[in-house]
């Protein structure tokens, strides 16, 4: 049975895991890069990955019971992510590959996100909300490639997030605590609602509630930043959902983990019957379990890459690559 391992390192994560064909997780090991203030600098997450790595992928082999020969197929993250993070993962990935003389990938992070969210789910052909970090896309598959109906024109809804969280003086990640203030929060306070056709802007909601700080409730901003934010992602779901005909959502990334995002988009997709689907707490978030799949399902599918192809791309997009799997 083929065996893949996967290396993270677009961001805060450093992840390796261990995979096989049938996707059995034999392995998820990482280490995030947190802050207790301020944002992610990324000097200091390539110097987090550098310190951890080695630590990471001794505990990946130890809880898989498998040597770095045992592995058919390296993978790593390619992009899109921050330069310096992605540059050490893909070179720790591209070393050990050479010295085993293993296959090597490097993989679209975000279409790793609909792999393996389209795996441990069961869903077939979703419309995907992909949101995290950096990133906030609607996505379907259409006609070989990962079709972007609609995304954010500024910043990712987890950036929307972190920011705000910065502003109230909330470590990085700040997300998971705001979730937990939006049920405390009672009134809807008016903040910017921003719909550009199938697309989103947060940048004009951020600012409005940074002026709001010490002026209202704090749970009530969180509740309100939180709830116009997920309602304009919701609108342009159920848009391409209508668009599209597609009978199925899969929420991924890491602000997927959000219970006040899953709530929104569940009430939607029940109103439209349409079958809603989340991945695992533990696999909505940056690990090496994306590429470590994509790279198997990939390699599986015939894909083989020369060392030259492997550079990493900070630009990466999920429409530039060709699903032919």
């Amino acid at each position: 049975m083929t065996i893949s391992i996967g290396f993270e390192s677009t961001a805060h994560t450093f992840g390796v895991a261990i995979v096989n064909e049938k996707c059995e997780v034999l392995a998820n090991e990482k280490h995030t890069h947190t802050t207790e203030s301020g944002g992610l600098i990324p000097r200091e997450l390539a110097e987090h990955h550098e310190k951890y790595a080695l630590p990471v992928l001794l505990a990946a082999l130890e809880k898989s019971k498998k040597k770095l020969s045992d592995i058919d197929v390296y993978a790593f993250s390619q992009g899109p992510g921050i330069g310096p993070a992605l540059k050490f993962g893909a070179y720790v990935c591209r070393a050990l590959a050479i010295e085993q003389k293993k296959p090597l990938l490097g993989v679209n992070h975000g279409v790793g996100h609909i792999e393996i969210g389209k795996a441990l789910t069961g869903a077939k052909d979703p419309l995907t909300v992909y949101a995290s970090g950096g990133n906030t896309q609607i996505i379907g598959l259409d006609r070989g490639r990962y079709r972007v109906f609609g995304e954010t024109l500024d910043v990712g809804v987890g950036n929307l997030l972190d920011s705000f969280g910065r502003s109230l003086s909330i470590g990085f990640p700040a997300g998971p605590k705001i979730d937990e203030k939006y049920f405390l929060g009672k009134n809807l306070i008016s903040l910017p609602y921003s719909v550009k056709g199938m697309d989103l802007v947060f940048s004009g909601l951020l600012t409005a509630a940074e002026q709001k700080i010490g002026k209202v409730d704090e749970n009530d901003l969180c509740f309100s930043l939180m709830h116009t934010a997920f309602a304009e992602l919701t609108e342009v779901t159920e848009r391409a959902l209508a668009h599209t005909g597609k009978k199925e959502v899969l929420l991924t990334g890491g602000v997927a983990a959000s219970r006040a995002l899953q709530q929104m988009m569940k009430t939607m997709c029940d109103e439209r019957g349409v079958d809603f689907f989340v991945p695992p707490a533990w696999a909505c978030g940056d690990s090496g379990l994306l590429p470590a799949w994509l790279g198997l399902v990939e390699y599986n599918a015939g894909i083989r890459m020369a060392l030259s192809e492997t550079t990493v791309n900070q630009r990466q997009r999920v429409d530039e690559i060709d699903v032919v799997w």
